[in-house]
């Protein structure tokens, strides 16, 4: 039978041998350049596109994706497309569907995270894990490090949770499993003991049927190494491999790409060198660097022609990156020459740069330009508090992009917190988030208690706490408390199977107490935060079950902008990457703040070319308008310290900028003339009832009228025998009496009979 995508001759000659009618034109090609049309139709062999700042990348990637199509190479499920982020990919699968008249199904399109999740769900077992396994946020990752460097005694003062944390990321981001590493490797941190704690950080999270962000990736790496047969599939179906953003890789999304294109070696990857600015979260730039030697006979090429900017900008933008040596090398030009010329302004100190930027961007507004098209860009968080003390003086509308989200915010997590439980049984940092919230008396005593019984076991904490509650190890009344809150739990995931996950989600957080918590609250925020819990159901509804909801919630963190007044934008370059504005506004170009001295410290080299490809970025992100400031005095942490321009400033071509100073300054030598939410309000909660219904009863556990009752599974035999002198922590020295599995009835010498879990007890000659 013969392929429909083969490429036979024999397919281009009619039934009676007479050639067939012409091959299509295709009008999505005809407004590329000649350069773009080259990336889109070089579909065969590893292609490596290097797109400068507004050269129509994602047009060339869109295109390349329909070309694909249309021209039957491949089916949407033969195609592998990777971007960075959400945003992007859904912008890519709107433009293509756009240029082939319709929605493609089943696309591999999306980030690496999401598709290596929707990999690793399908083969989790050979990994340790279950299909259903919760992907960890960072709060979640930290108290999780927390537990273990309590159990092993390591000082988190000196070690905190989120550099171990980091330490353990990097090495993820670098594809390294702990079996890979030696101790050695871990250096002094946390006292030598760095390698030991990300294995048992590893086993600790399969124990809790999760994984991290960069176990998405690693996970399927080890597959993919491991079972021949899993990473033969994959070679079989992707066909095609795209790639955006390709500089911002990390060394395990380069492996992981790798392996996945060793089969048809038909990769496309599309990048600049020149905006790679994201080193510090693991970032390699010698990915790109390196293309040709890694993929042999790869074709490079160049896109240079700027659709964005004027003239000037792009040649001050590549006068300051031609600095760099880590490059490919490429030059943008554009056929709309002239405009302004980059302004350089000295000031004397901070609070005069923002009157003096607060001045331009009135005077730009009565020039008819919107403040929406206005953006600042500063190369710290700090830099913006004296613009949004200056702005809010001249009632100019902004936003800051970049600070809290929606999804990261107290009263969210909390609520999501409930659903994981619910969706999860053995999700423990969700279930030890939420046991006392709203406060039930579940308090640390108890959490130790349940810490231990899960530990002695080896099993969840939920499961321990159903264990607890047939013992005297709580005191009764937080013993009924743990019942009735499991008890809920059980209830809860039963109905999921049975009512929308929207009417659920209402039920748990009434039922809970937790919205009832809000309601009372009488804080100024409380009523925020009841509309932020409302319009968490709201963005479920747009979901078909919880476990999807959960699922990109762990994977989305994007901040959605609420409709309104134009505003002018404050944000860092690095959060400006990908963006555009009539008008740019670059300030602090000062040495220590642009370059960023602790970047220098602590890279060097390295760290100055990138730091000088953040400035390439931030006059890159400018079509019409660009200014840079400086200031001869600058506050920094509370302190004032004389400052000189940055190096940056010198490195502008002097044809391509008008320098100026304010009153007082100096002026020097160089080429520049300077030297060298979401709106809170009323209350309310959700008023939900729940059905009156039973779900079925798992394992162990048995239904009697409307109360639970636990049955006690299989557990191993307990190593302690009748007669044997125990000790207990909490009712001390005692002799066993009768033995029940892995429970023990103890006649403690002053505490009476007790019933306990031998999790909590130990021989009597090794106590103290």
């Amino acid at each position: 039978m013969t392929d429909a995508f083969d490429d036979d001759p024999l397919s281009q000659l009619g039934s009676h041998g007479a050639p067939i009618a012409p091959a299509p034109r295709f009008a999505y090609l005809d407004g590329l350049n000649p350069v773009q049309r080259e990336a889109v139709e070089a579909l065969d062999g590893p292609v490596l596109v290097l797109a400068g700042a507004g050269t129509g990348k994602t047009r060339v990637l869109t295109t390349r994706l329909a070309h694909l199509l249309m021209t039957r190479r491949a089916m949407p499920f033969q195609i592998l497309a990777v971007t960075f982020t959400n945003k992007a990919a859904r912008e890519m699968r709107e433009r293509v569907a756009a240029l082939v008249g319709m929605e493609p199904e089943g696309w591999w399109l999306g980030t690496f995270h999401a598709l290596a999740a929707r990999i690793l769900r399908r083969h989790a077992e050979l990994v340790g894990l279950k299909s259903n396994f919760t992907i960890l946020d960072t709060d979640d990752q930290i108290r999780l490090v927390k537990q273990l460097l309590e159990a092993e005694g390591v000082d988190s003062k000196k070690w905190p949770a989120r550099q171990v944390l980091g330490a353990i990321e990097r090495w993820k981001d670098r594809g390294l499993t702990p079996d890979k590493l030696t101790e050695a490797d871990g250096g002094d941190v946390a006292g030598g003991r760095l390698v030991a704690l990300y294995r048992q950080y590893q086993d600790r999270l399969r124990t809790l049927n999760a994984c991290d962000f960069g176990d998405l990736l690693l996970h399927t790496l080890v597959i993919f190494q491991t079972h021949a047969d899993v990473l033969a599939e994959y070679h079989r179906k992707f066909r095609y491999i795209l790639v955006d953003e390709y500089q911002d890789t990390n060394v395990a999304q380069y492996l992981w790409l790798r392996i996945l294109s060793q089969a048809h070696k038909n990769i496309c990857c599309v990048g600049d060198e020149d905006q790679s600015i994201y080193a510090w979260r693991g970032a390699e730039i010698g990915n790109i660097l390196r293309f040709e030697t890694d993929f042999p006979g790869a074709k490079i090429i160049k896109l240079e022609q700027n659709y964005r900017s004027t003239g000037h900008i792009l040649a001050a933008a590549s006068g300051v990156i031609a600095h760099n040596k880590g490059r490919l090398g490429k030059t943008l030009w554009t056929q709309a020459e002239g405009g302004d010329r980059v302004r350089v302004r000295g000031v004397w100190d901070g609070e005069e740069e923002a009157r003096w930027i607060g001045e331009e961007v009135e005077s730009l507004q009565r020039l008819g330009v919107s403040l929406g098209h206005m953006a600042v860009l500063v190369r710290a968080g700090f830099q913006t508090r004296e613009f949004e003390e200056r702005f809010i003086t001249l009632g100019l509308p902004y936003k800051v992009i970049g600070g809290p989200r929606f999804y990261e915010r107290q009263e969210i997590r909390d609520a999501l917190a409930y659903l994981r439980v619910v969706n999860s049984p053995d999700d423990d940092l969700a279930f030890e988030r939420i046991v006392n919230v709203p406060k039930r008396g579940i308090g640390p005593a108890a959490l130790q208690c349940l810490y231990t019984a899960a530990r002695g076991q080896g099993v969840p904490l939920a499961e321990a706490g159903w264990a607890l509650t047939e013992t005297d190890e709580l005191k009764p009344k937080v013993r009924g408390t743990v019942r009735t809150l499991l008890q809920d739990f059980f209830r809860w995931r039963g109905l999921a199977q049975t009512m929308p996950h929207t009417d659920l989600a209402r039920m748990v957080l009434d039922e809970s107490g937790y919205t009832r918590m809000w309601q009372e609250d009488k804080s100024p925020e409380a009523p925020g935060r009841l509309e932020n819990l409302k319009e968490l159901i709201t963005a479920m509804a747009e979901f078909e079950n919880l476990g999807g909801f959960l699922e990109h919630v762990a994977l989305v963190m994007e901040n959605a902008e609420a409709a309104g007044t134009e505003q002018i934008t404050l944000m860092t370059l690095h959060g400006a990457k990908g963006l555009e504005f009539d008008v740019v506004f670059l300030p602090g170009w000062e040495e220590g703040v642009f370059p960023n001295q602790r970047a220098l410290d602590e890279t060097g080299i390295a760290g100055l070319e990138e730091e000088r490809r953040l400035a390439y970025v931030g006059l890159t992100r400018a079509r019409k308008r660009a200014y840079v400031t400086h200031a001869a005095n600058r506050r920094l942490y509370g302190n004032w310290v004389s400052a000189i321009p940055s190096r940056f400033v010198d490195e502008l071509p002097p044809e391509n900028v008008e320098a100026e100073a304010a009153s007082g300054l100096y002026a020097g030598s160089g080429a520049a003339g300077f030297g060298g939410g979401f709106r809170d309000s009323g209350a309310g909660g959700f008023s939900f009832k729940a059905p009156q219904r039973q779900p079925p009863a798992p394992r162990g556990v048995t239904l009697e009228g409307t109360a639970y009752h636990v049955e006690a599974r299989p557990r191993p035999s307990s190593p302690y025998g009748e007669g044997e002198r125990v000790f207990h922590q909490k009712f001390g020295y005692g002799t066993v009496v009768a033995v029940e599995q892995d429970k023990l009835e103890i006649a403690f010498d002053e505490a009476g009979t007790k019933k306990v879990m031998d999790a909590f007890v130990v021989p009597a000659d090794k106590a103290g």
